[in-house]
């Protein structure tokens, strides 16, 4: 078999088979396929496409070039959830610990941000002593003690996909729908959960613009781990607006600390909730998603959910007296409210542009080695549809440098489209795959 012979088949449209797939894969995982080869099959598979059989191939033969976390000696169930990313998006620090706390045991391997889409490792890395780079014994041993972990991407797990996504994103097609399914589920595969909620971001501050392309991503995904034996639901919500108010990590965990304890936006708290009991209902501890929201409420009103939280930040060597009290959460120099330029509705708010303003404050990177400030961010005053007052502030920085703090209102004050017409609110939600 020869890596040349299976690039000209798929370039020429042609199925490949499982055995093709996998020798293709474990070559390049080892370095005896170069990377020149595997651009060029990875643009033959962007043109041709592949077939869900081939899908699920490429997936399996990713999470099988690392090691594969078998979790049954841990918990008879265990889930996880995955989102497309978004601004503003702290949803797993809500609805992990909840979930967890409804004696579901959650177990995921997260990501950082990359562009103005904000990554989970970042936000728990604001708290002091926080530990993202857990061993996978580590990972199995906690799940099984405390129930919940929140970690890093293990190196050991799905190897094939680092390269891959690295060489995917210089040769322009990370828009592939295999290629994106079989990167993210070769991932959650890898991890070992049994039940998997993926949250699927739709607008201006996603990745995926349409709702079309949405659920279509999603119908792939659902149907390539259920043929995978995992339990799996979709959900398609929006990212026409930041998620919350705040934008920015350290800012984002102190939101997430006052969701858990009842407070903090209502879209947040609604679409943890949301979120929570699908993850409830994957895992068969409630019959169906309103029970699954009548128990998540009560485990943030129980105090349950907030005492996990604490649970995992210890068990993972975060600084639990910070979040205890998130005064302590590292803060900016710089505070400016920013008054609104006039009266009317908010009729529009360009999500992406309020995620670069992040990476303008110094918050976000281009690049995955690149440092970020925690402290820096973006906090929203109103919501598409809410009637704006003149000279009130419209947002406020959080800057700890002057020249980014005028760049970042600049853009803020471009993305905030103002009218005299009333708008309907957005929706939190617009589908449910699976």
């Amino acid at each position: 078999m020869h890596a040349v012979d299976i690039i000209i088949k798929k370039r020429d449209g042609h199925e490949l088979t499982t055995e093709e797939i996998e020798f293709f894969i474990q070559g390049y995982t080892r370095g005896e396929i170069p990377d020149y080869q595997a651009a060029a099959w990875l643009m033959a598979v962007y043109l041709r496409g592949m077939s869900d059989r081939e899908t699920r191939d490429l997936t399996l033969a990713m999470a099988r070039s690392g090691d594969v976390l078998d979790l049954k000696e841990v918990a008879p169930v265990v889930v996880d959830k995955h989102s497309s990313g978004g601004v503003g998006d702290k949803v797993s620090l809500v609805v992990a610990p909840t979930v967890a706390a409804c004696g579901l045991p959650v177990g995921k391997m997260t990501g950082r941000g990359l562009g103005f889409t904000g990554g989970t490792v970042d936000k728990l890395e604001s708290i002091p002593g926080y530990r993202t780079d857990l061993t996978p014994e580590e990972f199995k041993a906690q799940l099984a003690h405390i129930g919940i972990v929140l970690t890093g991407q293990s190196a050991d797990l799905a190897p094939a996909d680092r390269k891959l996504y690295a060489l995917r994103d210089v040769i322009g097609v990370v828009s592939s729908i295999p290629l994106i399914v079989s990167s993210i589920m070769s991932k959650k595969i890898a991890a070992g959960a049994d039940g998997i909620l993926l949250d699927i971001k739709v607008g201006s501050g996603a990745l995926v613009k349409a709702v079309e392309e949405a659920v279509q991503l999603a119908e792939t995904m659902v149907r390539i781990g259920t043929q995978l034996g995992r339990r799996m639901r979709g959900l398609i919500s929006d990212m026409n607006q930041p998620l919350g108010w705040a934008v920015g990590n350290a800012l984002e965990v102190r939101e997430a600390i006052d969701v858990l304890h009842e407070g903090g936006p209502t879209d947040l708290r609604e679409h943890c909730l949301v979120v929570a009991a699908e993850m409830l209902a994957l895992g068969g501890i409630v019959v169906d998603s309103a029970q699954g929201i009548e128990m998540a409420a009560d485990a943030i009103a129980t105090g349950k959910a907030w005492q996990k939280f604490l649970a995992l930040v210890e068990a993972q060597g975060g600084d639990v007296a910070t979040v205890e009290e998130p005064d302590h959460l590292p803060q900016a120099r710089l505070i400016e409210p920013v008054p609104a330029p006039g009266g009317g509705y908010l009729q529009k708010v360009n999500a992406a542009e309020v995620g670069l303003a992040l990476m303008d404050l110094g918050g976000g990177r281009e690049k995955k080695e690149d440092p970020i400030d925690h402290a820096v961010g973006v906090v929203t005053h109103y919501k598409v549809g809410d009637e704006v007052q003149a000279e009130t502030p419209l947002f406020t920085i959080h800057a700890n440098d002057e020249t980014r703090l005028a760049a970042a209102r600049e853009r803020l004050l471009a993305a905030h489209t103002i009218g005299p017409e009333p708008v309907e609110p957005l929706p939190l939600f617009y589908q449910s795959v699976g």
